[in-house]
């Protein structure tokens, strides 16, 4: 080895900035976003029967749960410091029509699902869906109009504010119109006062696109599409992807509405549309890291091309990073257990 050669000189810097990356320790201290299991929402699907968990393929780790096995999944969340649960109900397509009548059952699944969580674990937040596309059998979220080629609004709005109504009955602490139609966050919020039901919040998809990453949901609650069946496509109500000054449009209009939290569906792929919202809205902010992402994490996991926990991890910080205050994740289960050790 040479032994002229001159040491390396220092360079003159006043601003070091791996100063404060140099140890484990450090890099905790400076740390300026974080998850926590408080900041998660598990979205758990119900079916009924008492069979045992059913694993849904495109979603691993992710069940149809019985209303036995909901209540024993939900006691462990709580458990595990989860403060909140999204439920949607998978139906024996036999129960499902046009008009999506099932939905009118005043002992239908989903209520009694309501029913027996909060009996369970009074204090978990429960979150339901408002739509119409688990009962209806064209797939779609609310009702068509006479021609059969679209949603018809204003009839659907009637529907789903009537659903809030019957959900409120049942206990939940939150309902979330998913729709997209236009004016049901009003209409909601006048008939769950009407009802008396002042305290019943409401969780707005506010901001939900016409995304492809929701195949895996699909399957997981049996939608006309996953089976196979023709679907018109939700674009005439769901947001174009394109669209970033009327997603807040949207966003905004919810909140004049009377919506407790917004939401922005999907989230990887949106992080500019929840930092727009973020920056324009005071209230709580929410987004649903969907059933793709999911599933496109653990597929390229299984193929070892990432990490499944550190990528699970970078991808549920960027979505709080970006202005989340609340995640839907399904890895909310196995993040609150890594935190919890």
């Amino acid at each position: 080895m040479p032994t002229n050669v001159s040491p390396t000189p220092k360079l003159d810097l006043p601003v070091r900035p791996r100063r404060l990356r140099r140890t484990a320790a450090l890099r905790a201290l400076v740390q300026e976003t974080s998850v926590g299991a408080a900041d998660l929402i598990a979205p758990l699907f119900v079916v009924e029967g008492r069979a045992a968990p059913e694993e849904i393929a495109s979603m691993p780790g992710q069940f149809r749960l019985s209303v036995p096995d909901l209540v024993k999944e939900c006691r462990t969340l709580w458990k595990l410091g989860v403060k909140g649960v999204a439920l949607f109900p998978k139906l024996d397509p036999k129960l499902k029509d046009a008009e999506g009548t099932e939905e009118l059952n005043e002992d239908g699944l989903i209520l009694r699902a309501v029913r027996a969580v909060k009996k369970a674990v009074p204090e978990l937040v429960v979150i339901t869906d408002v739509a119409l596309d688990p009962y209806a059998n064209h797939g779609h979220d609310g009702v068509l109009n006479t021609e059969g080629d679209d949603v018809d609004n204003d009839r659907t709005v009637a529907r789903l504010a009537a659903m809030a109504v019957r959900q409120a009955r049942a206990g939940v602490d939150f309902v979330a119109p998913s729709d997209m139609m236009d004016g049901r966050v009003g209409a909601i919020r006048a008939a769950l006062d009407a009802a008396g039901f002042c305290e019943t919040a409401i969780l707005a998809y506010a901001v939900k696109f016409n995304s492809a990453y929701y195949g895996p949901f699909r399957d997981a609650v049996g939608s006309a599409q996953a089976a196979g069946t023709k679907l018109l496509s939700k674009a005439t109500y769901q947001l174009n992807p394109a669209n970033r000054r009327e997603a807040l449009a949207e966003a905004l209009l919810d909140e004049d509405e009377g919506a407790d939290i917004l939401m922005v569906k999907p989230a990887g792929a949106y992080l500019d549309i929840i930092r727009d919202v973020r920056e324009r809205s005071d209230k709580p902010l929410a987004a649903y890291q969907v059933s793709g992402e999911y599933a496109q994490i653990h597929a390229a996991a299984r193929l070892g091309w990432l990490n499944l926990e550190r990528t699970r991890d970078e991808s549920l910080l960027a979505i709080k990073r970006a202005g989340a205050d609340l995640i839907l994740t399904y890895f909310a289960k196995d993040v609150a257990a890594a935190l919890a050790k």
